[in-house]
């Protein structure tokens, strides 16, 4: 009784519904709750949740249930129970989230947000109907496109990838493999397919990118309607130029490159737009590159009900819109594992010591924004310490080469440490003068001596 009290006291939710008596409105909400995560109607309860009763004969129950069962289909049947509070009857509807989706009352399918009832739009039951088979939109036959539209070449190197990623060497045909892997079925191929290994211009993977000075003003540009894959190796190589790199000089035969933006990150940003993008919405997939952040937009809002309070919470469970792509790209190594790609991202950007990216819905899809720095007072001082540890750097490894060969030039200096002939010649001209670094004999014929 006291765990009944507590759910009404605390009101009307998600899961919770309040009626002064059974009306259709009550098997609306059964609909809705079974549409989504399951839920009580308490009858005999005003909306200001008290307790007013309600009256009942032998066959109340049963004439409701009935109601419910011939109005709803696929049918529900839900628990029904009666409870005494205060000598009022009150009747507890409980549904439990349905297996079978979605659920419609006279042909009107509803979902439960929040504590109102709401109509789903076709995409809403599109995705229930595709969910309820364990399935997803691309693994349909693309009765536009045919085996003509694909690029034999990009099959037979995406299973060369395969084989390298899983050790394992394929014996049937491309064709044969294909109708292995669901991507093609009966002779016709699935948007899957198509998205992966179309020939030339792809309808529906549109991607545009762009180098902006100001929100207006773009000065480099590149637009993509390719299969998926090539998309993320030029996305890739069109970001990393725009961004800046410093060579970090470690004593190794290489230098190391460190851009102001984890690489990681932006890969796995680039692979999610791909694996969670609704590709049955005409708008494209939209990266721009500002001077102080990079924001990443694509089409279709976060998928089945997950929230940016759960994705930055870190407590969200893996769930994938293009379940046959995110299969494909992790059979070639792409992927790594399901469902961690938000995580990774935070942890590269915590890593690399840059602000926390933003996750946010907008304009019916969802968004992504790296940011360079984390505040004005730590880009100064990261600023300053660079500067001096390069300084600083660059003097060490001018001795040490000099050390190795004494008649090292200014050109071999400025090449094997990464900067150029004037920063050389401006910091041996502050070796010399700290008496660390003395030319001996003439610039042609003389060599370098280290002193200290």
């Amino acid at each position: 009784m006291d765990d009944l009290l507590t759910q009404i006291q605390q009101g009307e939710g998600a899961k919770t519904e309040f009626k002064t008596s059974f009306q259709k409105e009550v098997i609306e909400t059964v609909v809705a709750f079974a549409n989504a995560r399951g839920g009580k109607v308490f009858i005999g309860i005003n909306d200001h949740g008290e307790i007013i009763g309600v009256e009942l004969n032998k066959e109340s129950l049963q004439n409701w249930l009935n109601e419910i069962k011939q109005n709803t289909s696929p049918s529900v049947i839900p628990d029904i129970s009666v409870e005494q509070i205060d000598g009022k009857q009150i009747v507890i509807i409980e549904t439990k989230e349905y297996p079978i989706k979605p659920i419609s009352y006279k042909h009107r399918y509803l979902l439960r947000r929040s504590n109102a009832n709401h109509v789903m739009s076709m995409e809403e039951i599109a995705n229930e109907y595709l969910k309820t088979k364990n399935s997803s939109w691309d693994y349909y036959i693309d009765n536009t496109q045919s085996f003509n539209d694909l690029s034999l070449e990009k099959i037979e190197r995406f299973i060369q990838n395969i084989e390298v990623n899983l050790g394992k060497k394929f014996t049937d045909t491309p064709i044969q493999i294909l109708q292995k892997y669901s991507l093609s079925q009966d002779d016709k191929i699935t948007f899957g397919a198509y998205l992966l290994f179309v020939k030339d211009f792809c309808l529906i993977s549109g991607i545009q990118a762009g180098r902006f000075k100001t929100p207006i003003d773009i000065i480099d540009s590149l637009s993509l309607n390719a299969d998926i894959l090539t998309e993320i190796d030029e996305l890739m190589v069109f970001i990393k130029k725009h961004l800046m790199v410093e060579y970090i000089i470690t004593g190794n035969p290489q230098r190391e490159q460190r851009y102001d933006y984890p690489i990681e990150a932006i890969r796995e940003v680039v692979l999610n737009m791909i694996v969670h993008r609704d590709y049955r919405d005409s708008s494209d997939s939209v990266i721009k590159i500002f001077d102080d952040r990079i924001e990443f937009y694509n089409p279709g809002e976060l998928y089945d009900e997950q929230t940016i309070e759960e994705l930055n919470s870190n407590q969200y469970k893996s769930k994938t819109r293009n379940k046959l792509i995110a299969l494909m790209l992790k059979e070639c190594g792409l992927i790594e594992k399901y469902g961690s790609g938000i995580t990774r991202i935070k942890q590269y950007c915590a890593e690399h010591g840059i602000q926390a990216p933003k996750f946010e819905s907008h304009c019916k899809g969802f968004k992504v924004t790296l940011y360079k720095v984390t505040t004005q007072e730590t880009t100064q001082e990261t600023t300053q310490e660079t500067t001096q540890e390069k300084k600083a750097s660059t003097k060490e490894r001018i001795c040490q080469l000099i050390v190795e060969n004494n008649q090292i030039t200014r050109t071999e200096l400025a090449r094997e440490i990464g900067v150029s002939e004037e920063a050389i010649k401006q910091q041996i001209a502050k070796l010399k003068k700290e008496g660390t670094l003395q030319r001996i004999g003439s610039t042609k014929a003389g060599y370098w001596k280290v002193i200290k």
